[in-house]
């Protein structure tokens, strides 16, 4: 065996550090470096980043492989403020728990020079690019920006390298209530799933719907059947009562919020319903396309 081959060996037997380089360590004086090893009690997670929930069993597997084999890919951070030496994490939470658990106590960074805003932007970005967020992580985390940096769902979709599309249907799914919103985060429900239970006719439909497929293990095609059979139900019963399908919600309503309904109805060319409680409540609107939701959304300037 010559000596090439004993190095090798023996490269090998030290494990993944000797065939990688060693990463430059960090000065006293870290200001104006992009890539150096940090003292992770110098981090701080990214204050309302989009990923809220992390998988126990995934976190303790990688826990157990940094370890093994060390801290292989480095984590994105931003200075908290000019001349400091602490940081915020844009990109690697997961991973910097897991370091944490493992008892590391530097960790590979690399600095980027942004914003508060683009720091969002590129944590949610590497998020989806990584499919690390759950479908309500996704959606929620596109609300916030269009409300927070006033962008259009055209522009979020450049942004973000989505189609706009996609972006309509993700923030469709925070019209969920809680409890369903629960099962999509703990993926006993898919996004299909998910999307489907948004044509029930009521709250109640959606809620039974929902737990029978849970318990059921239904596909969504078969949801989707569940669906359209409840507001065929519907309609049947309005018609008997000698209603339009729909009309008993409106039975009770203040003559002010019809008249609203009506004049939103007409400024938008479908069904809108107005559910009020005391000054607060929500507002509902029909569509039966993504053609023609965005026929409205360009009525409303959305």
């Amino acid at each position: 065996m010559n000596a090439d081959q004993k190095g090798a060996r023996r490269a090998l037997g030290r494990g993944l550090d000797a065939l990688l380089p060693a990463p430059p360590s960090a000065p006293a004086n870290t200001e104006g470096r992009s890539v150096f090893v940090c003292a992770i009690e110098k981090i701080v997670p990214q204050k309302g980043q989009p990923r809220q929930h992390f998988d126990e069993t995934e976190l303790e597997e990688l826990t157990g492989s940094i370890r093994e084999h060390g801290l292989i890919e480095p984590l994105i951070v931003r200075r908290t403020q000019a001349g400091s030496d602490g940081f915020e994490l844009i990109a690697g939470e997961r991973r910097w728990r897991a370091a944490q658990r493992a008892g590391l106590r530097e960790v590979l960074v690399v600095v980027k020079d942004v914003s508060p805003k683009e720091a969002f932007e590129l944590a949610l970005v590497e998020n989806v690019q990584r499919a690390d967020l759950n479908p309500i992580e996704i959606a929620e985390a596109f609300d916030r920006l269009l409300r927070e940096h006033s962008y259009t769902h055209q522009t979020l979709a450049e942004r973000v390298g989505k189609d706009r599309t996609t972006i309509v249907n993700s923030l469709r799914l925070l019209r969920l209530p809680p409890r369903i919103r629960s099962m999509v985060i703990s993926r006993e429900l898919s996004e299909g799933h998910a999307r489907a239970l948004l044509g029930a006719p009521n709250d109640k439909v959606m809620a039974d719907v929902a737990e029978r497929t849970v318990h059921g293990k239904l596909p969504v095609r078969k949801v989707e059947a569940l669906i359209k059979a409840a507001k065929t139900k519907e309609g049947r019963t309005a018609a008997a009562d000698g209603e339009e399908p729909g009309e008993k919600k409106l039975r009770g309503k203040s003559p002010a919020i019809k008249d609203l309904e009506a004049r939103l109805m007409r400024r938008l060319g479908t069904r809108v319903e107005v559910r009020d409680e005391g000054g607060r409540g929500e507002l509902g609107i029909t569509y039966g396309s993504l053609d023609e939701l965005d026929r409205i959304l360009e009525l409303i300037g959305a």
